[in-house]
């Protein structure tokens, strides 16, 4: 803990000359992990892809003092549980929720690789939650409060977003610690939500449960089945015509939520594809940035300028 606080007060001696900082997510020791010979790497294309990441970490970028709200996100790019779209899922959205006065963190979470962890399937969230616990435990050294602080993910980042909103109360990883893991709210975009086989996205499911996997483990990740009425409230979006992972996962969820008075939004495109992000330049996709403004603002997460 002493190294997490002298971590932590480096972040903000250093925020004068930077509003960003990559911190280590478990600073005395990385749980599940286990000797290997993978190396991080980028892979530059259409969208920057993060390979092989077994050292996770969690870059906080805040707003101006004078525009925070006191609202915190933290971000999950998606890439199926074998890469990170760590810039358009990642950092672009952080920076987006910057001028809105939200402060965020991209969660930059281990991939499941048996070769470099055990227990695979639960490495993702177990380092989701510590994110959980690190920004609620240090709210008043990030300037946020502590029942504003939510999760928001796309694609498989969405499914690690819901798994993190709907298994709270499991103690992951045997953790000691009586930090409330909670999600205050939840943002799903296009998000992987079951791995049941009508709706599945194969590559997300092979690579965090395996092929293979028992009835029991499907229906344990299978997230709109975890649906309680203690389930944040969420905000969904999607596109009809998604081809890598079907809408029905979104309105599955939604009327899981409906089914349990968890208070919900969502939004279906027509058209849009996977993987749109902010949307830039797609002049009606990009309108969900409007619809979700206004809806943090309904929930008081940021200044209502209206």
């Amino acid at each position: 803990m002493r190294i997490l606080l002298s971590l932590i007060t480096l972040v903000f001696s250093s925020y004068a000359f930077s509003q960003t900082q990559e911190i280590p997510l478990w600073p005395d020791g990385v749980p599940l992990s286990l000797p290997n010979n993978l190396q991080e790497r980028i892979v530059q294309g259409n969208i920057t892809r993060l390979h092989d990441v077994t050292e996770p970490t969690l870059t906080a970028f805040l707003p101006p003092e004078d525009k925070a709200s006191g609202a915190a996100v933290i971000i999950c790019p998606g890439g199926g549980y074998q890469i990170l779209a760590i810039d358009h899922e990642g950092y672009d959205v952080a920076q987006w929720f910057n001028e809105q006065g939200i402060a965020a963190f991209v969660l930059k979470y281990r991939l499941p690789n048996d070769a470099a962890m055990e227990q695979k399937q639960i490495v993702p969230v177990l380092d989701l939650q510590q994110a959980i616990r690190m920004v609620r435990q240090q709210a008043d050294e990030f300037g946020v409060n502590q029942d504003q602080i939510g999760v928001m993910g796309f694609s498989a980042g969405g499914h690690l977003a819901s798994t993190g909103a709907t298994h709270y109360l499991d103690n992951i990883g045997a953790m000691n610690d009586t930090t409330n893991l909670r999600p205050d709210f939840s943002v799903l975009i296009y998000p992987v939500i079951t791995f049941q086989s009508d709706f599945y996205h194969q590559g997300s499911k092979e690579a965090l449960v395996g092929p293979d996997a028992s009835q029991e483990t499907v229906e344990r990740f299978s997230n709109h089945l975890r649906v309680t009425e203690n389930t944040p409230p969420t905000f969904l979006i999607h596109a009809t015509d998604d081809l890598v992972v079907p809408v029905e996962n979104s309105i599955n969820y939604y009327m899981a939520l409906l089914e349990h008075d968890v208070p919900a939004e969502m939004h279906i495109y027509e058209t849009g594809g996977h993987g749109f992000g902010l949307a830039e330049g797609q002049e009606h996709l990009s309108t969900w940035l409007d619809e979700f403004r206004l809806w943090l603002a309904s929930r008081d997460l940021i200044f209502d300028e209206g």
